[in-house]
């Protein structure tokens, strides 16, 4: 049975109209994007199928490339695009709520504050925070791009950049696109030499965290700074 001949308040965007977005579940908002689906699945059984394969998590969906995408039956390039889209701009949504106070005093400050910049990579990028002596943010850059088991990054870059807006602060953070929190030696060395090489240009290493999905890992929370 198509989806046209199902009761109204049960087709994907009559339902929307009728009870709003929130009365949809994941699957519909994902048939909503791609009106239809292939010969033997509903656009709601095939975006139902694509979320099964990704453990029903979205944020395993988000990962996917368009290319990822295609491999579904019945998904091609525009109707990829429009998936890929729309996560993202579900992800931009969430980066932009920024702290009210634009200040970091904390550990899930920093997390809440950059999360959005690091979530659904497949790759490594380092960023940093650069902060004012009162903790008020003064810019959040990504610094260093790598692959997925890692990438290669220079104090001295992190230190012009430092320099170049005058901060007192700085706060370091990449991903772990594995999903393991855990420091590597490689991270537990540059964290004693950015936090040493600091000291003599009064710039105070705050934190170094580590992000993997929806959790974080911070040095100054381990004492470890």
């Amino acid at each position: 049975m198509t989806i046209k001949k199902w009761a109204e308040e049960d087709r994907p965007r009559e339902k929307l109209l009728l009870k709003g977005k929130a009365a949809l579940s994941e699957a519909e908002l994902i048939a909503v994007l791609i009106g239809s689906g292939n010969k033997e699945q509903t656009a709601v059984e095939l975006a139902q199928y694509m979320l099964k394969q990704c453990s029903n998590d979205l944020n395993s969906l988000a990962r996917l490339s368009v290319k990822d995408l295609q491999k579904f039956k019945g998904i091609g390039e525009a109707k990829a695009i429009s998936i890929v889209s729309a996560l993202e701009i579900g992800r931009r949504r969430k980066n932009s709520n920024h702290l009210e106070s634009s200040k970091i005093q904390s550990a899930q400050d920093t997390f809440d504050f950059i999360h959005g910049d690091l979530m659904d990579l497949n790759h490594e990028e380092f960023w940093i925070i650069l902060l004012k002596r009162n903790n008020e943010i003064i810019l959040k850059q990504q610094v260093f791009r790598g692959g997925v088991s890692g990438t290669v990054v220079d104090p001295k870059i992190i230190f012009k950049k430092a320099i170049e807006e005058t901060a007192s602060g700085l706060i370091l953070v990449h991903n772990h696109p594995s999903g393991n929190l855990q420091p590597s030696r490689e991270d537990k060395i540059l964290t004693r030499k950015v936090k040493e090489g600091g000291k003599s240009l009064d710039i105070n290493l705050l934190d170094h965290m580590i992000v993997a999905n929806n959790s974080f890992y911070s040095f100054a929370d381990e004492n470890l700074l």
